[in-house]
């Protein structure tokens, strides 16, 4: 959710400081809440140091030839670490001018190629977490249907629509911004505002509160059917299910979880700035926490700042979920981090060590050992 852009409650003003020069939204925050400068000064840059190693790391295992060649679920796993990369590298231009003050985008035409890009991938997350949601809800409830729609081939035309799908509502954007010679700041444009607010309230709830929402419904329903399988095949012992990949559905429902709680509560935080008044833009920022509207203003601004660090979040820290609940992901990262110690697979006879040859849970609970020869059907 857009919760990293200056709040729609004051976009398009200008606020004189003590000097009479006009801010824009960006300075004013600065001003008016400097303890937040320091969050984002500290905080956020752990988040980029995470996602920045997580997400190709991640992108690395999920799409490697061995992986993506049999597991369609991989495909979407490895697309949203790609798009998280990509976010988090252009949120790095938002921070420097939010948060350090430093000039970014904010520039003809880069202007809106910026908003373009950086509202389709945040459109683009919550859908490919939606895909994979389904696909598993297919996977798990209509078995007998995994092999026609669960497929590689149809994952990836899947990711092709859905990126299609994002880069529509996001190209939007265009049409909306516009770069402010008077205030150095890309801003929405003044004749289009009544149209930017009903199509940002129709766009983001759909996003960001319909597809969380659907998420929550086909996770339920998968966890209702695998608890009614595992009631069922209990008495007759672990074998005799229908071969439900657990780990693989643990390791999805999970991100699939972190998805809603990360987006619900910006989707509320966004709810509520419509309700929340702006104060006299005669006072200076300096002096806002001693009026009584900019008070309540700064209040929510506050909450707003903790809600955009926990929605940031969710670009940066798959990678936690994706080690601790899959064991073949586990066996890469252990793999390819002791390669990366100069722990070569081949002793110095050109033999290989017992460690060099990953494992991974099987459907049964076991450890097996993966060659280069065999594919993987699991995440």
């Amino acid at each position: 959710m857009s919760l990293d852009n200056s709040s729609s409650v004051l976009t398009n003003r200008t606020f004189p400081n003590e000097g009479m020069v006009p801010m824009n939204l960006y300075e004013i925050h600065r001003i008016a809440a400097p303890e937040l400068v320091y969050v984002d000064r500290i905080v956020t840059p752990m988040f980029y140091l995470i996602g920045l190693i997580g997400n190709p790391l991640s992108a690395k295992i999920w799409l490697s030839a061995k992986v993506r060649r049999s597991n369609s679920s991989a495909i979407y796993l490895g697309a949203i670490a790609i798009v998280d990369m990509v976010f988090l590298l252009l949120h790095v231009w938002m921070e420097l001018l939010s948060a350090w003050g430093i000039n970014t985008f904010n520039i003809p035409v880069l202007c809106k190629v910026y908003m373009v890009l950086q509202m389709t991938l945040q459109y683009l997350a919550p859908l490919l977490i939606l895909g994979f949601t389904f696909e598993r809800f297919i996977a798990v409830c209509f078995p007998f249907y995994k092999e026609r729609y669960c497929t590689v081939r149809k994952a990836v035309i899947c990711v092709n629509i859905l990126t299609t799908v994002a880069l529509v509502f996001g190209h939007f954007q265009a049409y909306f911004v516009e770069y402010s010679k008077i205030e150095g700041v890309c801003n929405i444009v003044v004749n289009m505002m009544d149209f930017y607010k009903v199509w940002t309230w129709i766009s983001e709830m759909l996003i960001f509160l319909v597809v969380p929402l659907t998420v929550l419904v086909f996770n339920m329903l998968v966890i209702i059917e695998i608890r009614r399988i595992n009631k069922f095949s209990s008495p007759f012992g672990k074998e005799s299910g229908r071969g439900v990949n657990q780990t693989s559905t643990i390791t999805l429902l999970s991100v699939s979880f972190y998805l809603i709680c990360t987006l619900l509560p910006a989707t509320i935080v966004y709810a509520m700035q419509l309700s929340i008044e702006a104060g006299d833009h005669t006072t200076p920022p300096s002096e806002w926490s001693k009026d009584v509207t900019w008070s309540s203003y700064l209040t929510y601004y506050h909450i707003r700042k903790i809600v955009e660090e926990i929605c940031l979040s969710n670009y940066a820290c798959y990678v936690f979920i994706y080690y601790i609940t899959s064991g073949y992901f586990r066996e890469e990262v252990q793999r390819i981090w002791c390669f990366s110690l100069l722990c070569s697979s081949k002793d110095v006879h050109g033999e290989k060590t017992n460690g060099s040859c990953p494992t991974m849970i099987n459907e049964k609970g076991q450890t097996v050992m993966l060659d280069e020869q065999k594919t993987v059907n699991h995440v």
